[in-house]
């Protein structure tokens, strides 16, 4: 049985007063969640887009674990890029981070980002991941 609360990972009480977004929200048994090549320390990872293309899809495994899924259980995903010829990069390291069967995907060329020298964001849905007894997973 899926929630139909909203829940948002992390918890608001976890989050500064000035956090302008939470890392996921769920609902209705569905993870939504945008992610950007930040470091643990906060930093921006600025390299070229291989390593900021590793370090999305590190926040977005470690994002889907502490809300109770994985990246086996994304639905969709739109990629952000600054400049489509960074996508053949991108699908290389896609395809060693994402496990088969893959998910929708939708990749949008884009003239800027939050930051300047932020060549990658990805937006993505996953479903809650079902635990062994077939209850929600949602954390």
């Amino acid at each position: 049985m899926t929630s139909s609360a909203i829940t948002r990972i992390p918890t608001p009480s976890d989050e500064p007063d000035t956090a302008l977004s939470a890392d996921a929200v769920s609902y209705a048994g569905v993870i939504f969640t945008t992610q950007i090549p930040d470091r643990t320390d906060g930093s921006l990872e600025l390299g070229d887009i291989r390593r900021q293309t590793e370090q999305v899809f590190h926040n977005l495994s470690e994002t889907l674990e502490a809300a109770g899924s994985s990246l086996s259980h994304l639905l969709h995903l739109t990629i952000y890029l600054t400049d489509m010829t960074d996508r053949e990069v991108f699908n290389e390291v896609y395809a060693a981070c994402i496990p088969q069967p893959v998910p929708v995907r939708c990749c949008v060329g884009v003239a800027a980002l939050a930051a300047e020298g932020m060549r990658i964001e990805i937006t993505a849905h996953a479903a809650i991941a079902p635990s062994a007894d077939g209850s929600s997973n949602l954390r």
